[in-house]
Protein backbone atom coordinates (compact mmCIF):
# COMPACT_ATOMS: atom_id res chain seq x y z
CA UNK A 1 0.00 0.00 0.00
CA UNK A 2 1.46 3.54 -1.17
CA UNK A 3 1.79 6.67 0.87
CA UNK A 4 -0.73 7.97 -2.24
CA UNK A 5 -3.52 4.82 -1.59
CA UNK A 6 -3.30 5.68 2.59
CA UNK A 7 -4.00 9.43 2.56
CA UNK A 8 -6.99 8.23 -0.13
CA UNK A 9 -8.22 6.08 2.24
CA UNK A 10 -7.69 8.91 5.43
CA UNK A 11 -9.74 11.19 3.44
CA UNK A 12 -12.79 8.94 2.39
CA UNK A 13 -12.71 7.39 6.19
CA UNK A 14 -12.76 10.75 7.18
CA UNK A 15 -15.77 12.08 5.10
CA UNK A 16 -17.15 8.64 6.07
CA UNK A 17 -17.32 9.83 9.73
CA UNK A 18 -19.11 12.75 8.52
CA UNK A 19 -21.74 11.06 6.23
CA UNK A 20 -20.47 12.83 2.97
CA UNK A 21 -20.90 11.35 -0.19
CA UNK A 22 -17.75 9.78 -1.63
CA UNK A 23 -16.81 8.36 2.05
CA UNK A 24 -15.73 4.87 2.92
CA UNK A 25 -14.97 3.29 6.35
CA UNK A 26 -11.10 2.85 6.52
CA UNK A 27 -10.56 -1.43 5.72
CA UNK A 28 -7.07 -1.87 6.67
CA UNK A 29 -7.17 -5.24 8.67
CA UNK A 30 -4.54 -7.46 8.14
CA UNK A 31 -2.25 -4.59 6.28
CA UNK A 32 1.36 -4.00 6.64
CA UNK A 33 1.84 -0.71 7.25
CA UNK A 34 4.70 -0.79 9.55
CA UNK A 35 6.66 2.82 9.96
CA UNK A 36 3.75 4.77 8.27
CA UNK A 37 3.10 8.32 10.20
CA UNK A 38 -0.87 8.83 11.00
CA UNK A 39 -0.06 11.44 13.21
CA UNK A 40 -3.09 14.15 14.14
CA UNK A 41 -5.26 11.40 11.56
CA UNK A 42 -9.11 11.00 12.51
CA UNK A 43 -9.41 6.79 12.05
CA UNK A 44 -12.24 6.82 15.00
CA UNK A 45 -14.22 3.32 14.01
CA UNK A 46 -11.36 2.16 11.74
CA UNK A 47 -10.99 -1.31 11.34
CA UNK A 48 -7.14 -2.35 11.90
CA UNK A 49 -7.50 -5.68 13.35
CA UNK A 50 -4.78 -7.95 13.03
CA UNK A 51 -2.89 -5.02 10.87
CA UNK A 52 1.30 -4.32 11.40
CA UNK A 53 1.51 -1.00 12.89
CA UNK A 54 4.73 -1.32 14.09
CA UNK A 55 7.17 1.82 14.49
CA UNK A 56 3.92 4.10 13.30
CA UNK A 57 3.55 7.41 14.67
CA UNK A 58 -0.24 8.18 15.56
CA UNK A 59 0.76 10.99 17.76
CA UNK A 60 -2.37 13.17 18.80
CA UNK A 61 -4.88 10.89 16.47
CA UNK A 62 -7.79 9.68 16.90
CA UNK A 63 -8.73 6.07 17.19
CA UNK A 64 -11.13 5.71 19.44
CA UNK A 65 -13.78 3.01 18.71
CA UNK A 66 -10.94 1.50 16.27
CA UNK A 67 -10.87 -2.29 16.11
CA UNK A 68 -7.25 -3.05 16.94
CA UNK A 69 -7.77 -6.65 17.61
CA UNK A 70 -3.99 -8.51 17.45
CA UNK A 71 -3.04 -5.37 15.85
CA UNK A 72 0.91 -5.08 16.09
CA UNK A 73 2.04 -2.02 17.27
CA UNK A 74 5.35 -2.34 18.56
CA UNK A 75 7.25 0.29 19.49
CA UNK A 76 4.61 2.65 18.37
CA UNK A 77 4.08 6.05 19.07
CA UNK A 78 0.39 6.44 20.47
CA UNK A 79 1.39 9.77 22.42
CA UNK A 80 -1.95 11.92 23.10
CA UNK A 81 -3.66 9.41 21.10
CA UNK A 82 -7.47 8.99 21.54
CA UNK A 83 -8.26 5.22 21.95
CA UNK A 84 -11.23 5.36 23.79
CA UNK A 85 -13.42 2.31 23.68
CA UNK A 86 -10.70 1.04 21.39
CA UNK A 87 -10.34 -3.06 21.01
CA UNK A 88 -7.07 -3.87 21.13
CA UNK A 89 -7.59 -7.70 22.49
CA UNK A 90 -4.88 -9.49 21.84
CA UNK A 91 -2.84 -6.10 20.63
CA UNK A 92 0.81 -6.07 20.51
CA UNK A 93 2.14 -2.96 22.11
CA UNK A 94 5.64 -3.81 23.21
CA UNK A 95 7.49 -0.95 23.96
CA UNK A 96 4.87 1.65 22.24
CA UNK A 97 4.87 4.98 23.80
CA UNK A 98 0.91 6.42 24.92
CA UNK A 99 2.09 9.28 27.39
CA UNK A 100 -1.00 10.93 28.12
CA UNK A 101 -2.97 9.00 25.81
CA UNK A 102 -6.93 8.21 26.65
CA UNK A 103 -7.60 4.64 26.64
CA UNK A 104 -11.22 5.25 28.92
CA UNK A 105 -12.85 1.61 28.26
CA UNK A 106 -10.27 0.21 26.23
CA UNK A 107 -10.27 -3.39 25.97
CA UNK A 108 -6.88 -4.66 26.09
CA UNK A 109 -7.80 -8.35 27.31
CA UNK A 110 -6.30 -10.95 25.13
CA UNK A 111 -7.29 -12.21 22.22
CA UNK A 112 -8.06 -15.65 19.91
CA UNK A 113 -6.30 -15.70 16.87
CA UNK A 114 -6.64 -18.15 13.98
CA UNK A 115 -2.92 -19.43 13.75
CA UNK A 116 -2.32 -19.55 9.76
CA UNK A 117 0.20 -22.94 10.38
CA UNK A 118 -2.46 -24.55 11.53
CA UNK A 119 -5.88 -22.56 10.73
CA UNK A 120 -7.95 -25.03 11.94
CA UNK A 121 -6.77 -23.99 15.45
CA UNK A 122 -7.02 -21.08 17.49
CA UNK A 123 -4.78 -19.97 20.13
CA UNK A 124 -5.38 -16.83 22.69
CA UNK A 125 -2.27 -14.82 23.39
CA UNK A 126 -2.36 -12.09 26.08
CA UNK A 127 -2.10 -8.59 25.00
CA UNK A 128 1.93 -8.01 25.36
CA UNK A 129 2.42 -3.99 26.82
CA UNK A 130 5.76 -4.98 28.08
CA UNK A 131 8.13 -2.17 28.65
CA UNK A 132 5.11 0.60 27.18
CA UNK A 133 5.09 4.13 28.30
CA UNK A 134 2.11 4.95 29.75
CA UNK A 135 2.72 8.03 32.09
CA UNK A 136 -0.50 9.74 32.28
CA UNK A 137 -2.29 7.70 30.37
CA UNK A 138 -6.04 7.85 30.84
CA UNK A 139 -7.24 3.79 31.48
CA UNK A 140 -10.37 4.37 33.89
CA UNK A 141 -12.50 1.14 33.23
CA UNK A 142 -10.16 -0.14 30.79
CA UNK A 143 -10.34 -3.73 30.54
CA UNK A 144 -6.98 -5.25 30.83
CA UNK A 145 -7.37 -8.29 31.85
CA UNK A 146 -4.17 -10.92 31.80
CA UNK A 147 -1.76 -8.42 30.23
CA UNK A 148 1.89 -8.17 30.50
CA UNK A 149 2.70 -4.94 31.69
CA UNK A 150 6.52 -6.16 32.44
CA UNK A 151 8.87 -3.21 32.75
CA UNK A 152 6.03 -0.49 31.71
CA UNK A 153 5.62 2.36 33.03
CA UNK A 154 2.42 3.92 34.19
CA UNK A 155 3.55 7.42 36.19
CA UNK A 156 0.53 9.29 37.31
CA UNK A 157 -1.59 7.39 34.82
CA UNK A 158 -5.43 7.14 35.86
CA UNK A 159 -6.18 3.19 35.80
CA UNK A 160 -9.32 4.27 37.92
CA UNK A 161 -11.65 1.20 37.93
CA UNK A 162 -9.88 -0.40 35.45
CA UNK A 163 -10.27 -4.34 35.16
CA UNK A 164 -6.50 -5.46 36.05
CA UNK A 165 -7.12 -8.77 36.96
CA UNK A 166 -3.85 -11.11 36.14
CA UNK A 167 -2.06 -8.42 34.92
CA UNK A 168 1.78 -9.02 35.25
CA UNK A 169 3.25 -5.71 36.35
CA UNK A 170 6.40 -7.02 37.67
CA UNK A 171 8.96 -4.04 37.65
CA UNK A 172 6.55 -1.68 36.19
CA UNK A 173 6.87 2.21 37.04
CA UNK A 174 3.40 3.25 38.47
CA UNK A 175 4.72 5.96 41.01
CA UNK A 176 1.51 8.66 41.70
CA UNK A 177 -0.89 6.31 39.71
CA UNK A 178 -4.86 6.34 40.28
CA UNK A 179 -5.56 2.88 40.83
CA UNK A 180 -9.22 3.49 42.92
CA UNK A 181 -11.34 0.75 42.69
CA UNK A 182 -9.68 -1.56 40.11
CA UNK A 183 -9.84 -5.44 40.08
CA UNK A 184 -6.46 -5.95 40.78
CA UNK A 185 -7.21 -10.24 41.67
CA UNK A 186 -4.01 -12.12 41.13
CA UNK A 187 -2.08 -9.40 39.90
CA UNK A 188 1.98 -9.85 39.43
CA UNK A 189 3.08 -6.15 41.03
CA UNK A 190 6.70 -7.62 42.02
CA UNK A 191 9.21 -5.05 42.43
CA UNK A 192 6.81 -2.48 41.34
CA UNK A 193 7.46 0.76 42.37
CA UNK A 194 3.80 2.35 43.11
CA UNK A 195 5.05 5.29 45.62
CA UNK A 196 2.23 7.61 45.82
CA UNK A 197 -0.34 5.59 44.09
CA UNK A 198 -3.47 5.42 45.43
CA UNK A 199 -5.34 2.06 45.45
CA UNK A 200 -8.06 2.87 47.68
CA UNK A 201 -10.66 0.00 47.58
CA UNK A 202 -8.95 -1.60 45.04
CA UNK A 203 -9.28 -5.39 45.00
CA UNK A 204 -5.92 -6.88 45.57
CA UNK A 205 -7.12 -10.44 46.57
CA UNK A 206 -4.13 -12.66 46.00
CA UNK A 207 -1.56 -10.74 44.38
CA UNK A 208 2.11 -10.90 44.43
CA UNK A 209 3.57 -7.76 45.77
CA UNK A 210 6.84 -9.12 47.00
CA UNK A 211 9.98 -6.59 46.68
CA UNK A 212 6.99 -4.05 45.35
CA UNK A 213 7.62 -0.30 47.19
CA UNK A 214 4.53 1.31 48.37
CA UNK A 215 5.90 4.21 50.22
CA UNK A 216 3.04 6.96 51.11
CA UNK A 217 0.75 4.47 48.78
CA UNK A 218 -3.30 5.40 49.85
CA UNK A 219 -4.48 1.51 50.00
CA UNK A 220 -7.53 2.49 52.59
CA UNK A 221 -10.48 -0.06 51.99
CA UNK A 222 -8.61 -2.14 49.95
CA UNK A 223 -8.87 -5.85 49.77
CA UNK A 224 -5.91 -7.37 50.38
CA UNK A 225 -7.20 -10.93 51.22
CA UNK A 226 -4.25 -13.36 51.03
CA UNK A 227 -1.54 -10.47 50.34
CA UNK A 228 2.33 -11.74 51.81
CA UNK A 229 3.17 -8.25 52.90
CA UNK A 230 6.62 -9.12 53.61
CA UNK A 231 9.70 -7.63 52.24
CA UNK A 232 7.49 -5.06 50.79
CA UNK A 233 8.01 -1.34 51.80
CA UNK A 234 5.38 0.23 53.23
CA UNK A 235 6.53 3.57 55.05
CA UNK A 236 4.01 6.02 55.47
CA UNK A 237 1.60 3.76 53.31
CA UNK A 238 -2.19 4.85 54.26
CA UNK A 239 -4.41 1.46 54.60
CA UNK A 240 -5.89 -0.98 57.33
CA UNK A 241 -6.53 -4.24 57.90
CA UNK A 242 -10.07 -5.49 59.49
CA UNK A 243 -9.13 -8.08 62.09
CA UNK A 244 -11.34 -10.52 60.44
CA UNK A 245 -9.35 -10.82 57.30
CA UNK A 246 -6.62 -12.25 59.44
CA UNK A 247 -6.32 -16.28 60.05
CA UNK A 248 -8.81 -17.78 62.18
CA UNK A 249 -6.56 -18.51 64.89
CA UNK A 250 -5.84 -14.90 65.09
CA UNK A 251 -9.77 -13.70 65.09
CA UNK A 252 -10.59 -16.45 67.46
CA UNK A 253 -8.08 -15.50 69.96
CA UNK A 254 -9.26 -11.59 69.69
CA UNK A 255 -12.69 -13.13 70.07
CA UNK A 256 -11.86 -14.78 73.26
CA UNK A 257 -9.72 -11.98 74.80
CA UNK A 258 -12.66 -10.03 74.54
CA UNK A 259 -15.01 -12.44 76.37
CA UNK A 260 -12.48 -12.99 79.01
CA UNK A 261 -12.14 -9.13 79.57
CA UNK A 262 -15.98 -9.06 79.58
CA UNK A 263 -16.32 -11.44 82.47
CA UNK A 264 -13.30 -10.53 84.25
CA UNK A 265 -11.38 -13.91 83.66
CA UNK A 266 -14.25 -16.19 84.02
CA UNK A 267 -14.77 -17.07 80.83
CA UNK A 268 -12.70 -17.04 77.61
CA UNK A 269 -9.13 -16.59 77.06
CA UNK A 270 -6.51 -14.45 77.54
CA UNK A 271 -4.74 -13.47 73.84
CA UNK A 272 -1.21 -14.73 73.23
CA UNK A 273 -0.47 -13.16 69.92
CA UNK A 274 2.78 -13.37 70.01
CA UNK A 275 5.38 -13.63 67.26
CA UNK A 276 1.90 -12.80 65.42
CA UNK A 277 2.03 -10.73 61.86
CA UNK A 278 -0.44 -8.32 62.48
CA UNK A 279 1.05 -5.55 60.40
CA UNK A 280 -2.12 -2.69 59.49
CA UNK A 281 -4.66 -4.35 61.78
CA UNK A 282 -7.14 -2.00 62.44
CA UNK A 283 -7.99 -2.54 66.58
CA UNK A 284 -9.14 1.22 67.28
CA UNK A 285 -10.94 1.52 70.87
CA UNK A 286 -10.23 -3.09 70.96
CA UNK A 287 -9.49 -3.53 74.81
CA UNK A 288 -6.19 -5.32 74.66
CA UNK A 289 -5.59 -5.38 78.26
CA UNK A 290 -3.40 -7.76 79.65
CA UNK A 291 -2.94 -9.93 76.49
CA UNK A 292 1.09 -10.76 75.36
CA UNK A 293 2.20 -9.62 72.03
CA UNK A 294 5.63 -10.16 72.71
CA UNK A 295 7.64 -9.68 69.34
CA UNK A 296 4.83 -9.34 67.03
CA UNK A 297 4.54 -7.25 63.88
CA UNK A 298 2.41 -3.84 64.14
CA UNK A 299 3.68 -2.21 61.79
CA UNK A 300 1.19 0.71 60.52
CA UNK A 301 -1.52 -1.19 63.46
CA UNK A 302 -4.29 1.24 64.08
CA UNK A 303 -4.53 1.10 68.31
CA UNK A 304 -6.43 4.47 68.44
CA UNK A 305 -8.49 4.94 71.66
CA UNK A 306 -7.66 1.20 72.47
CA UNK A 307 -7.03 0.14 75.87
CA UNK A 308 -3.61 -1.75 76.11
CA UNK A 309 -3.63 -1.77 80.01
CA UNK A 310 -0.61 -4.17 81.32
CA UNK A 311 -0.27 -5.60 77.56
CA UNK A 312 3.08 -6.86 76.73
CA UNK A 313 4.42 -5.83 74.03
CA UNK A 314 8.13 -6.78 74.89
CA UNK A 315 10.07 -6.26 71.12
CA UNK A 316 7.33 -6.13 69.35
CA UNK A 317 7.32 -4.18 65.94
CA UNK A 318 5.05 -0.68 66.04
CA UNK A 319 6.83 1.42 63.13
CA UNK A 320 4.25 4.07 61.79
CA UNK A 321 1.29 2.95 64.25
CA UNK A 322 -1.41 5.14 65.42
CA UNK A 323 -1.66 4.73 69.48
CA UNK A 324 -3.26 8.03 69.31
CA UNK A 325 -5.43 8.37 72.72
CA UNK A 326 -4.74 4.85 73.87
CA UNK A 327 -4.27 3.94 77.55
CA UNK A 328 -0.90 1.99 77.89
CA UNK A 329 -0.99 2.08 81.94
CA UNK A 330 1.42 -0.53 83.27
CA UNK A 331 2.47 -1.97 79.64
CA UNK A 332 5.06 -3.20 78.59
CA UNK A 333 6.73 -1.87 75.55
CA UNK A 334 10.83 -3.12 76.66
CA UNK A 335 12.76 -2.73 73.59
CA UNK A 336 9.24 -2.30 71.05
CA UNK A 337 10.61 -0.37 67.53
CA UNK A 338 8.12 2.22 67.67
CA UNK A 339 9.75 4.95 65.24
CA UNK A 340 7.62 6.95 63.38
CA UNK A 341 4.28 6.06 65.17
CA UNK A 342 1.78 8.43 66.60
CA UNK A 343 0.83 8.35 70.32
CA UNK A 344 -0.65 11.72 71.05
CA UNK A 345 -2.48 12.46 74.03
CA UNK A 346 -1.76 8.53 74.90
CA UNK A 347 -1.71 7.65 78.41
CA UNK A 348 1.23 5.81 79.22
CA UNK A 349 1.50 5.88 83.42
CA UNK A 350 1.13 3.25 86.25
CA UNK A 351 -1.25 0.93 87.89
CA UNK A 352 -1.96 0.60 90.90
CA UNK A 353 -0.99 -2.66 92.72
CA UNK A 354 -3.48 -4.45 94.90
CA UNK A 355 -3.17 -6.61 97.18
CA UNK A 356 -5.14 -10.57 97.80
CA UNK A 357 -8.05 -8.67 99.40
CA UNK A 358 -8.27 -6.23 96.57
CA UNK A 359 -7.09 -3.29 97.96
CA UNK A 360 -4.67 -1.18 96.98
CA UNK A 361 -1.27 -1.63 98.45
CA UNK A 362 0.24 1.79 97.87
CA UNK A 363 2.83 0.92 94.85
CA UNK A 364 2.58 1.47 91.45
CA UNK A 365 3.54 -0.20 88.49
CA UNK A 366 4.78 1.72 85.68
CA UNK A 367 5.03 1.31 82.03
CA UNK A 368 8.15 -0.19 81.02
CA UNK A 369 9.81 1.68 78.10
CA UNK A 370 13.00 1.01 78.51
CA UNK A 371 15.27 0.36 75.33
CA UNK A 372 12.35 1.86 72.99
CA UNK A 373 13.07 3.44 70.00
CA UNK A 374 10.62 6.02 69.25
CA UNK A 375 12.84 8.00 66.86
CA UNK A 376 10.72 10.29 64.99
CA UNK A 377 7.19 9.71 67.15
CA UNK A 378 4.85 11.74 67.64
CA UNK A 379 4.14 12.06 71.12
CA UNK A 380 2.50 15.19 71.52
CA UNK A 381 0.19 15.99 74.81
CA UNK A 382 1.09 12.24 75.93
CA UNK A 383 1.10 12.25 79.47
CA UNK A 384 3.91 9.20 80.52
CA UNK A 385 4.13 9.70 84.24
CA UNK A 386 6.41 7.53 86.07
CA UNK A 387 7.28 5.51 83.11
CA UNK A 388 10.45 3.72 82.67
CA UNK A 389 12.16 5.10 79.25
CA UNK A 390 15.62 4.67 80.55
CA UNK A 391 17.84 3.56 77.12
CA UNK A 392 15.23 5.47 75.10
CA UNK A 393 15.40 6.05 71.74
CA UNK A 394 13.81 9.92 71.29
CA UNK A 395 15.79 11.11 68.58
CA UNK A 396 13.54 13.65 66.59
CA UNK A 397 10.29 12.65 68.44
CA UNK A 398 7.93 15.77 68.93
CA UNK A 399 7.45 16.19 73.04
CA UNK A 400 5.52 19.03 72.93
CA UNK A 401 3.12 19.27 75.99
CA UNK A 402 4.22 15.83 76.64
CA UNK A 403 3.24 15.28 80.91
CA UNK A 404 7.17 13.20 81.88
CA UNK A 405 6.89 14.16 85.55
CA UNK A 406 8.55 11.45 87.20
CA UNK A 407 9.40 9.67 83.91
CA UNK A 408 13.17 7.71 84.25
CA UNK A 409 15.03 9.46 81.13
CA UNK A 410 18.51 7.76 82.29
CA UNK A 411 20.30 7.07 79.68
CA UNK A 412 17.56 8.16 76.90
CA UNK A 413 18.54 9.99 73.90
CA UNK A 414 16.57 13.31 73.13
CA UNK A 415 18.76 14.81 70.48
CA UNK A 416 16.85 16.82 68.23
CA UNK A 417 13.19 15.76 70.22
CA UNK A 418 10.93 18.74 70.53
CA UNK A 419 10.20 19.42 73.77
CA UNK A 420 8.18 23.07 73.72
CA UNK A 421 5.83 23.06 76.53
CA UNK A 422 6.73 19.80 78.23
CA UNK A 423 6.61 18.69 81.63
CA UNK A 424 10.42 17.00 82.31
CA UNK A 425 11.46 15.07 85.34
CA UNK A 426 13.78 17.47 86.84
CA UNK A 427 17.33 16.87 86.98
CA UNK A 428 18.75 14.47 89.30
CA UNK A 429 20.99 16.67 92.53
CA UNK A 430 24.35 16.51 92.28
CA UNK A 431 26.41 13.78 93.62
CA UNK A 432 27.57 15.07 97.27
CA UNK A 433 31.24 14.89 98.34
Amino acid sequence: MTPHDLINIIQKHERWLKRLTGGARAMMALADLQGHSFAGANLQSAKLSGANLSDCDFTGANLSLADLFAARLNRAVLVKCDLTGADLRGAHLRGARLKGAILRGADLRGGALLDRRTPTQMRVQPSDMAGVDMDEAQLSNANLAGADLTDSTLVGADCAGAQLTGCNFARANMKNANLAGSDMRGVSLVQANLTGASLRNANLAGAVLSGAVLRGADLHGANLEGVDLGGVDIAGANFTRSADSFSESVQDMLAQHKVWIESNGAKGERANLDGQDLAHIDLTRVNLGGASLKGANLTGAKLSEALLVMADFANAVLKHADLSRATLDGTNLRGCDMAGACLDQARVGSVDIKGPDGKPTGRRWPANLSGVVLQQASLKGAVMRDANLSGADLRGADLTDAVLVDANLTGADLDGAVTMGASLPAPDDPDED
